[in-house]
């Protein structure tokens, strides 16, 4: 049986993560495109050296992007995961990157539409949402193979401080977060729970409302302790989440920022876009999404990010078009 081929583009912190954690998880082989010279070819040889002690087959090849047609190296991979553009810095949110990481994404999206178009695509670039979408309009490819990273993380983050908040194990703590990846994204406290009892029972309302601000902002939290750098670990696990769903068929349901159209976008009362919602990824990637109902304070929040994801996306398409 052949292997699973996995791409990365972009060898930074985030993406040199994955591909280590795609590695460490035997998910298969790793090709990681970056485009400063040597980075993606010494990264890969690094992480490819700690197999032994992995013990695990998967290999790992590393490619600089400004030598010709290296792209032509995405042929046949099952899952591309997108990760290049400019990392956040403290002061900065994420749609200062919109203009900068348009441009990265567009130059992405054309390479992969020619060399690799039937792949499922993860796009990691900030904001995700958002960046998905430029991906789908410059690419052309169709939207249920893409998802964009969002909900998965703020979702990890989100349980990871209730646990915290509780001291018990976060294997028994279910929530989850939709909407944009930003600050306007909505954590669902109706749907959280430990071990069965809802977190409302558990944490009164005053601190309930400190973990849900403390999840919208978790990002730039960890921009503030680093300085230069925005967050990768966390990030890295959650999209290997993702890959691991599609590669191994799991059909796990991870809030994911997914393309609304027909049935869906009358639900969520949005349409054409990505934004985050419960998903059920498979090997075909998002193969089902998951209509939630709002009571009036989660519609007020809901219909907030919306808004935050729809106006820029309108800047995507002004961008696109110059």
């Amino acid at each position: 049986m052949a292997r699973s081929k996995i791409s990365v583009i972009g060898a930074g912190n985030v993406g040199a993560t994955v591909a280590q954690f795609l590695v460490t998880k035997d998910l298969g082989d790793v090709y990681l495109f970056d485009v400063v010279e040597g980075i993606p070819e010494g990264k890969a040889l690094d992480i490819y050296e700690g197999t032994p002690h992995w013990d695990v087959d998967s290999k790992i090849f590393g490619f600089t992007t400004k030598t010709p047609d290296v792209y032509k190296n995405l042929e046949n991979s099952d899952v591309i995961v997108v990760t290049a553009g400019l990392a956040r810095k403290p002061g900065m949110s994420r749609d200062d990157l919109l203009g900068k990481n348009i441009e990265i994404i567009a130059d992405v999206a054309k390479n992969i539409a020619r060399y690799s178009p039937e792949s499922r695509i993860i796009v990691v670039t900030n904001p995700a949402d958002i960046m998905a979408y430029a991906f789908y309009k410059v690419s052309g490819i169709k939207p249920e193979r893409i998802l964009g990273l969002g909900g998965s993380l703020d979702s990890a983050r989100f349980r990871t401080f209730i646990a915290m908040e509780l001291g018990v194990s976060v294997e028994d703590v279910n929530a989850f977060v939709i909407g944009g990846h930003g600050d306007d994204m909505v954590p669902f406290i109706r749907y959280s729970s430990v071990g069965g009892i809802p977190i409302e029972k558990l944490i009164p309302k005053e601190r309930i409302d400190e973990i849900v601000k403390r999840t919208r902002f978790g990002g730039g939290e960890i921009v503030n302790f680093l300085k230069t750098g925005s967050a990768y670990y966390a990030p890295g696990i959650s999209i290997t989440a993702m890959v691991e769903s599609i590669i191994r068929d799991k059909k796990r349901v991870i809030p994911s920022a997914a393309f609304l159209s027909g049935k869906h976008a009358e639900h969520y009362g949005v349409s054409g876009l990505f934004i985050g919602v419960p998903v059920r990824i498979g090997k075909d990637g998002a193969e089902t999404i998951y209509d939630i109902d709002f009571q009036k304070d989660e519609l007020d929040l809901w219909k907030k990010t919306v808004s935050s994801v729809k106006n820029s996306c309108e800047t995507v398409d002004r961008i696109l078009k110059q």
